[in-house]
């Protein structure tokens, strides 16, 4: 079948939280992602699966200009958030990753406190206008991150003590306490044990109410549990996107079912 497909059913008739035309990355002369067009809905969560090193992180990190921290890494296409160039010169990079929030693979929490891990953002960002707010800020973040009840009496201790799941939990109260309106998650879960995954599983269901999330997963059963859609990469393109039922159920490309059921990958 041919590359059209995808195209067509990336693209949506819904207002699109998230769209992405043409886009092309370079690592110097190696093309890592070609020609992506695709619409991520808002208060969705939008899974990205595919073999490894297909290009899903590559254009997760586009979507926060994270691949500007690359020297040899060129991103064309235009990308937009509520219609907005993310790649506008006016942007700031710094300004837009306060609104499109980033989990990474392994938990990496400062080496502060729980207190001031989660208040790191907001403090750099301006949005404390005093002690009082901060500490608002800091309690619901940690809430939404289903960490407050674990964490709340050992606020002052370092957060590099907490176990894998639970850092991991910190690392998306920072995400969230600059009230993102995206969360980025590049394979959150790969690090942690069944238990510390099923935590973060159903924190991902409950975020979504609140905001748009998009996850790079290796785990196709992690896909069919937590997204409403899925987009399916190869060798830098992607193949397929839809709804996450009919894409593991019904796929229309024939590489996308080959990956599926386990033929390539």
């Amino acid at each position: 079948m041919k590359d059209t497909q995808a195209t067509e059913t990336a693209v949506t008739t819904e207002t699109p939280k998230i769209t992405a035309r043409g886009v092309q990355v370079y690592y110097g002369d190696t093309h890592a992602i070609k020609d992506v067009d695709v619409d991520i809905a808002a208060n969705t969560v939008t899974a990205f699966i595919g073999p490894s090193g297909c290009g899903k992180s590559t254009f997760l990190r586009c979507i926060n200009r994270m691949n500007d921290t690359i020297p040899i890494a060129r991103v064309e296409g235009d990308i937009r958030i509520d219609g907005e160039d993310i790649y506008d010169k006016r942007v700031d990079p710094v300004q837009l990753r306060a609104k499109v929030g980033m989990v990474f693979q392994k938990p990496n929490p400062f080496p502060k406190s729980i207190y001031d891990n989660v208040a790191y953002g907001p403090r750099i960002h301006g949005l404390a206008t005093d002690k009082a707010d901060l500490n608002n800020i800091v309690e619901n973040a940690l809430r939404r991150a289903a960490l407050w009840d674990e964490a709340k009496d050992r606020l002052d201790e370092p957060g590099t003590g907490l176990s894998g799941g639970q850092q991991q939990r910190l690392c998306i109260a920072r995400a969230v306490a600059t009230a993102p309106e995206i969360l980025l998650m590049d394979e959150p879960c790969s690090a942690l044990d069944p238990i510390a995954t099923a935590q973060i599983e159903e924190l991902i269901d409950e975020l979504r109410q609140n905001f748009s999330v998009v996850i790079v997963t290796h785990s196709m059963q992690q896909a069919a549990r937590v997204s409403q859609k899925t987009a399916f990469f190869h060798l830098g393109h992607l193949v397929e996107y839809g709804e996450t039922g009919k894409i593991f159920t019904s796929p229309e490309d024939s590489r996308t079912e080959s990956y599926i059921s386990g033929r390539i990958g």
